[in-house]
């Protein structure tokens, strides 16, 4: 495994001590890990970790295309969101989001985009398949950091629902 906790050698950016916090304000066990190398996708994250890809958490977020309200959707690294279904199951079809968007509600970048930290609560969606692993990893606000959760404290505290992404 190519990855350091990070200690204070390696600090902690202000968008990874917001997850930093929120995962102790939670009493949850996992520490924010800097990685060696930025890891983007999925795939590298799960290559800098030693890990297959569908235990790392994808945190996309989307936009109703009629209300512009922001769904946060917490994706196994190994699927692709199917937006015409899962707009049905959220009863609104829909859209894209561009880094502005995803910024301005999430607080992070694309490729660093946390479960936790976010300006505001945002409507979130968990993938059913990352409860078929005993832990998954989920970016810590920056795409060099990654935090070990379990899927279900995953979804109990970031007050997400149960959805079939594919």
């Amino acid at each position: 495994m190519t990855i350091s906790e990070a200690t204070s050698a390696t600090p902690l950016t202000p968008a990874e001590q917001r997850v930093a916090d929120a995962l102790a304000s939670h009493r949850l066990p996992g520490k924010v890990i800097v990685l060696e190398a930025l890891a983007t996708t999925a795939q590298m994250a799960a290559e800098a970790l030693g890990v297959e890809v569908g235990r790392i958490v994808k945190s996309l977020v989307f936009k109703g295309a009629d209300s512009g309200t922001p769904y946060l959707l917490l994706v196994s690294g190994a699927n692709r969101v199917h937006e015409r279904r899962v707009g049905r199951l959220l009863g609104e079809k829909l859209a894209r989001s561009d880094a502005d968007f995803v910024k301005a509600h999430t607080g992070f970048s694309i490729g660093g985009v946390s479960p936790y930290g976010h300006p505001a609560p945002l409507a979130t969606f968990i993938d059913e398949t990352l409860f078929g692993f005993e832990t998954v990893w989920a970016a810590a606000g920056n795409p060099r950091s990654v935090f070990e959760i379990a899927a279900a404290d995953l979804e109990r505290t970031t007050g997400s629902r149960r959805i079939e992404v594919t």
